[in-house]
């Protein structure tokens, strides 16, 4: 049997979006139980089966595999911290959170793009998880919200791509289209991401290396949590990336802290460097007040969020 670095593997199957579900029931005792798993997916619509895998070292391992049923959370793309409090261990998951029982008893989270609630299926073997199968009893979701994507190893949103052509004529009749905000952002954000992200191939890390060093390039130490903040990373890929870069001696990890070496110092100089250039090449176009007038103003748009 082939052989791969557990982590470069991981990183190969992160090219594939997958959306970012909290897995619910109660174990033996009645407490509630909830996980947070990307391995979500449909296997059947008639019977309505769906699937997911559990890894057998998961503490809650006996409570999904012996019960007989859960509820799978489907997450809105707002919420992160949610995504991230599931995926943590040796604290209370449901601490704050108004959930309800479903049918079957597993809680439900409140405000989620999507819930299903299942009877256990069947349970089988995968290597170093379980796949469980349910069978869905009920299910519930939301019209026009978005739902929390997990894509090369940090959190998403999902988009319409740019080259699928809705329909336009009703607002390009009113000559809106052009001047409407949300498509002008999505365009130049695409279009700048596609341009500049290439580029770091020269240097040899990824955009996600690329994310964490150009943070760190102040030279302070900074914890894990706080990066995963700024990076919209969770902190089990994040811990991945760490090993990488100081596999490459990038990066030094003292704890829960990370900073950079003097070598990852260096090339984070020369990627801010590298930043500033490209930044500078699409701006050009624009009068030094016009350039600060942008910023600003998108500041203003994102506070104005929050």
């Amino acid at each position: 049997m082939m052989s791969f670095d557990p982590k470069d593997f991981r990183r190969a199957l992160g090219q594939f979006p997958t959306g970012v579900t909290v897995i619910t029931t109660r174990d033996a005792g009645g407490a509630p139980i909830g996980m947070t798993a990307s391995s979500f997916n449909t296997l059947s619509i008639d019977p309505a089966l769906v699937l997911w895998s559990i890894d057998k070292r998961a503490w809650s391992l006996e409570s999904f595999t012996k019960g007989r049923g859960f509820a799978v959370n489907v997450l809105r793309n707002d919420q992160v911290e949610l995504s991230n409090g599931f995926a943590r261990r040796g604290e209370d998951k449901f601490a704050g959170i108004d959930t309800r029982d479903c049918a079957n008893g597993s809680p439900l989270l409140p405000d989620v793009a999507a819930w299903f609630e299942c009877n256990t299926w069947e349970v089988y073997e995968g290597g170093d998880h379980f796949i469980i199968v349910g069978e869905v009893t009920d299910y519930h979701y939301e019209e026009n919200v978005s739902s929390l994507v997990f894509h090369n190893g940090r959190y998403a949103v999902p988009l319409t791509h740019p080259a699928v052509k809705a329909p336009t004529e009703s607002l390009q009749a009113h000559g809106f289209l052009d001047d409407y905000l949300l498509y002008q952002l999505r365009q130049a954000l695409n279009a700048y991401a596609a341009d500049f992200y290439p580029q770091l191939s020269q240097f040899g890390i990824n955009t996600e290396e690329w994310r964490v060093l150009t943070l760190l390039a102040d030279g302070k130490p900074m914890t894990q949590e706080n990066i995963s903040r700024f990076v919209s990373q969770p902190l089990q890929e994040l811990a991945d990336i760490g090993e990488w870069l100081q596999e490459k001696g990038l990066l030094s990890v003292s704890g829960n802290e990370f900073q950079l070496t003097d070598k990852g110092q260096q090339l984070a100089d020369k990627l801010l460097g590298k930043a500033i250039e490209h930044e500078g090449k699409v701006l050009s176009g624009l009068g030094a007040g016009q350039q600060q007038c942008l910023k600003e103003g998108l500041k203003v748009l994102q506070r104005s969020f929050a």
